[in-house]
């Protein structure tokens, strides 16, 4: 081997070394006790996953009860974000993530012994409305953990930490589901314990009022009351949540029709296991290296481009007769997942003012909610009276639809922006707020919702 290869490997080692110190370093203790709790919870995430391939191939049922069940599961969802998002502002992010938890693991555990097609249609709502009830109050937390400059990277992180979960959950739910499902319903069931367990044990309140009365400040006297009905006049924000809606639709099929077309192809339940495994694996491989590259990038263009590779990586789907084909489809929209993920979640809480985050969040879940409602709808029917060629067709068209929406709306957003909460010193009770940037003279946009979107040079 020539000396240069042998003195560059070790620079490269090096090279890489730093990049990943630099992508885990300045994170608070806090953001990684959410973020194993978000892991052990992925870990057991078997039921959402293999739902639709177990009512169709197990029980025996047809597409479009699958269809009508794991639109149940997203009504729960949809029921619960918005109550929950206010739950988190009002009662704390802490106590909502652990009443969220108890009663999912109680949730799915029951779904398991269910046998009547109304009774696993019911219960199948409750674990959505448990589910989701969670994920206001987790984005909120993040929020208000990490500085804004970091909240990108650790938004990755997180997503990071959900796909190797899930990586792991579905190659090894395919293998369990063979000897019965009933263990993967239980086993489910004891690892969002588990994730309680951490919430309760290591992650203290994070709520900004609640930091504030502590300190005997009055954190909220100069802050502009927060409603549901704020977050609605918020014209850019809606907008955001709605492209997301469109986008939610396309990441569903995943999960809900995909599984039920490659039934009716043939494939078995670990044929479909090892397809789904390779969207885990990939975002494992990828989202922290594509994160820095992308971090201080446009979110216009990112979007865009997140958009068009979802729907038409779902689009290919229609091509594939076989494992490997399909495996290319998912690596396909699974890019698309990779860069819009941390883009999307960034620009959301950049939309959202301090004393209303949980709204805000909750109203962002509920976009995923009610696709979660309406993507098995849809596909069900779908597949059923036109085949699953028509579904696949029209996902490449919503992602069309969806990149459009987002040149519109962001082409005059700022390549650089931050979010400064509140108006005065008083409204800074955030841990670990971050320090000023010297020499940054930011000019203020006034929002209607009371926070203030302010150009920073870009000078990372």
């Amino acid at each position: 081997m020539p000396a240069s290869s042998v003195e560059s490997s070790p620079r490269g080692l090096a090279r890489v070394r730093r990049a990943a110190v630099a992508s885990v370093s300045g994170l608070p203790r806090q953001f990684w006790w959410l973020w194993t709790s978000t892991l052990v919870n992925r870990l057991g995430s078997f039921v959402a996953t293999f739902l639709a391939l177990y009512l169709t191939v197990e029980r025996g049922y047809s597409a479009s009860y699958a269809g009508l069940v794991g639109a149940l599961y997203g009504l729960g969802g949809v029921i619960s974000s918005v109550g929950a998002g206010v739950l988190t502002d009002r009662l704390g992010r802490r106590p909502t993530m652990l009443v969220a938890q108890v009663a999912t693991a109680a949730s799915v555990a029951l779904l398991g012994f269910m046998t009547d097609p109304v009774a696993i249609a019911v219960v199948a709502g409750l674990v959505g409305m448990a589910t989701n009830a969670s994920r206001p109050a987790v984005q909120a937390m993040m929020a208000d953990i990490v500085a804004p400059e970091d909240r990108v990277r650790a938004f990755s992180l997180n997503y990071w930490a959900i796909n190797l979960g899930f990586a792991v959950s579905s190659s090894a739910a395919g293998l369990i589901a063979e000897h019965g499902y009933l263990a993967l319903f239980l086993g489910e069931a004891g690892l969002v314990l588990a994730c309680a367990l951490v919430v309760f044990f290591k992650l203290p309140e994070s709520r900004p009022q609640a930091a504030g009365a502590a300190g005997g400040t009055a954190d909220a006297a100069g802050a502009p009351r927060v409603s549901m009905l704020t977050v609605l006049r918020d014209g850019r924000f809606m907008t955001v949540v709605g492209l997301n809606l469109l986008l939610a639709l396309l990441f569903q099929q995943a999960y809900v029709s995909l599984p039920v077309s490659m039934g009716q192809d043939g494939f078995s339940s670990v044929d479909f296991g090892m397809v789904i495994a390779v969207n885990g694996v990939l975002i494992v491989l990828l989202q922290i290296p594509v994160t820095r590259f992308i971090e201080h990038r446009s979110p216009a263009a990112l979007l865009i481009g997140s958009a068009l590779l979802a729907g038409y990586g779902f689009g290919l789907t229609a091509l594939a007769g076989s494992v490997a084909l399909y495996a290319v489809a998912v690596t396909v929209w699974t890019l698309g997942e990779i860069v819009n993920s941390p883009t999307q979640m960034g620009l959301v809480v950049r939309l959202s003012p301090l004393h209303g985050r949980g709204r805000y969040q909750g109203m962002y879940a509920l976009s995923w909610s009610v696709a979660s409602l309406a993507a098995p709808l849809l596909g069900g029917t779908v597949i059923d009276h036109y085949g699953a060629d028509a579904l696949w067709a029209g996902c490449a068209a919503v992602g069309t639809v969806a990149a459009v929406g987002y040149g519109l709306l962001l082409r005059n957003l700022p390549e650089r922006t931050a979010v400064v909460d509140g108006a005065g010193p008083k409204a800074g009770a955030v841990p670990a707020p971050a320090p000023a940037q010297a020499g940054a003279l930011p000019v203020a946009d006034e929002r209607a919702d009371g926070g203030r979107a302010a150009s920073v040079p870009s000078n990372s």
